[in-house]
């Protein structure tokens, strides 16, 4: 965990500004007003990073969060977040529909469009962020989802999951575990959105089932050598040339999502004790890297460390 802000340890006159800016680094270009600009503003924010989705939690004083067409253009990730209002409730509006959030409720953002929250008060909320590339959803299900969401079987399970986030996280401070958290949270969000976003009244996307489909196969087949996309089109009765339409519709590379997810396989296995004798060159051949060389860059760019330096972070003491 890192703490991004604690007013507490600042002198009044600089917490709207420093306020300003932890934000703008956890989320996206937005304006901050405060409820008391002269008053008490305090506040705190956490951030945890799990991998390529990230938590994020801020806890304080009245706020209003407005993100404008401007801001819009200035630019910022292709991501969204999934809320839940911890303590207060707030008011949220995006799309032309506003809506009171009470604590203990979701709300989905589009952080690619203008949206405006606010709360009075005491008030906290948690934040799950993903890019949409990584959700792996079409724009008209994540949009149709999002009105929808307390429809979802899955709503009750997710909310519980995200709101337990931050002490299981605690828990794994620092170790490989906390990425697979990341990973299984973003394929919880997913199975809400998807859940959500069917109203009974029409089929889900074919589209998303299909690449739903697809991208399970993927991960089951990942290790076999001769995975290919003639071999992934086949196995699915479409086309090559679909096949590398359905994950450019999904905002995805084909090539870069096998990789991905091959050095994700192999980091987890670098980190089972019980491989711990394996060279890390074995390791690299059965996740589909011939080239121990390029692993060890490809897996430096995903991880920010090399194979080594994972396996000896986990390693435990003499």
């Amino acid at each position: 965990m890192a703490v991004l802000l604690d007013t507490a340890v600042l002198p009044r006159r600089d917490r709207s500004e420093a306020f300003h800016a932890a934000m703008m680094s956890a989320s996206v270009p937005s304006r901050v007003e405060h409820e008391d600009p002269d008053g008490d503003v305090h506040a705190r924010m956490d951030f945890w990073q799990l991998g390529t989705p990230d938590l994020f939690r801020n806890e304080g004083s009245g706020i209003r969060l407005v993100r404008t067409p401007k801001h819009v253009r200035i630019g910022g990730p292709e991501r969204l977040a999934l809320a839940v209002q911890v303590t207060g409730s707030g008011v949220f509006g995006q799309g032309g529909i506003d809506r009171r959030v009470r604590t203990g409720e979701l709300m989905l953002v589009d952080l690619t469009a203008p949206y405006d929250f606010a709360w009075r008060g005491l008030g906290a909320s948690q934040a799950f962020q993903i890019d949409y590339a990584d959700l792996g959803l079409s724009v008209e299900t994540i949009r149709a989802a999002a009105a929808r969401l307390p429809s979802s079987p899955m709503y009750d399970l997710v909310l519980h999951h995200l709101t337990a986030l931050p002490g299981v996280l605690e828990a794994l401070h620092d170790t490989p575990s906390a990425a697979m958290v990341g990973e299984a949270s973003t394929q919880l969000v997913r199975a809400l959105l998807t859940s959500a976003a069917d109203d009974g009244t029409a089929p889900p996307a074919m589209a998303d089932v299909l690449f739903s489909r697809i991208t399970w196969y993927l991960r089951k087949n990942l290790r076999d050598p001769a995975l290919g996309p003639a071999q992934i089109a086949a196995a699915h009765n479409v086309s090559v040339r679909y096949l590398y339409k359905l994950f450019a519709e999904h905002h995805r590379s084909l090539e870069q999502w096998l990789i991905a997810e091959r050095l994700k396989g192999a980091a987890r296995q670098l980190a089972e004790p019980g491989s711990r004798h394996l060279p890390i060159a074995v390791v690299a051949a059965r996740w589909g890297f011939d080239d121990a060389g390029h692993f060890t860059r490809r897996f430096r760019r995903a991880y920010g460390m090399t194979p080594r330096e994972l396996r000896d972070r986990v390693r435990p003491p003499a």
